[in-house]
């Protein structure tokens, strides 16, 4: 099965901002980069159509399916990004100042949970449940349209890459990752 896993477009919150959970607005720059998605993934399906489109429950992922073409996606709340707990919508330095845990967890953050947040392995459990779900359908062709965080799980799920060099495979925002299942 080929699986599109879509990153959702640019977010409106100001830099160094932690979300995750969070429904924050798209940016201004919506339209030209969703333009740039739906022609990327055209492009990539090269004419075939797709069985099932998914969605996280978050808007920043559910407007850029829909945008694409995708009105109704089976929403799913497993593809959330990771859950950033008392740090939502914080910046990461002014958490740094009142949250010790964090400097923790910036050296161990693939097993340490947030402060009442999730870890990067509960993210990872997660995303690869939805996925052991998905193999078992009938499709071809499937559409997620999600989080960088639910990306990168989808990726290691995948073989494309291990936990050791997670990070120099992010998908940039409208960017598409495809893997097979």
């Amino acid at each position: 099965m080929e699986v599109y896993m879509i990153r959702h477009t640019s977010v409106d919150v100001p830099k160094g901002t932690c979300y995750g959970w969070t429904d924050v607005p798209v940016a201004a720059t919506f339209e030209q980069e969703a333009a740039v998605t739906k022609k990327n993934l055209e492009e990539m399906l090269e004419g075939k159509t797709l069985d099932k489109v998914f969605s996280s429950t978050l808007s920043r992922a559910s407007k850029l399916a829909a945008y694409c073409g995708y009105q109704h996606p089976k929403l799913d709340s497993r593809l959330k990004e990771m859950y950033m707990g008392d740090w939502e919508m914080q910046n990461f330095d002014d958490i740094a100042k009142t949250d010790p845990h964090i400097i923790e967890w910036y050296k161990d953050f693939m097993h340490l949970q947030t402060t009442n947040g999730e870890s990067f392995t509960q993210l990872y459990e997660r995303v690869a449940g939805f996925l052991d779900e998905l193999k078992k359908q009938p499709y071809e062709r499937v559409a997620l349209f999600a989080h960088g965080g639910v990306l990168l799980c989808g990726g290691i799920y995948a073989g494309l890459f291990t936990t050791d060099d997670v990070f120099s495979h992010q998908v940039e925002y409208g960017g598409i990752q495809m893997i097979t299942l």
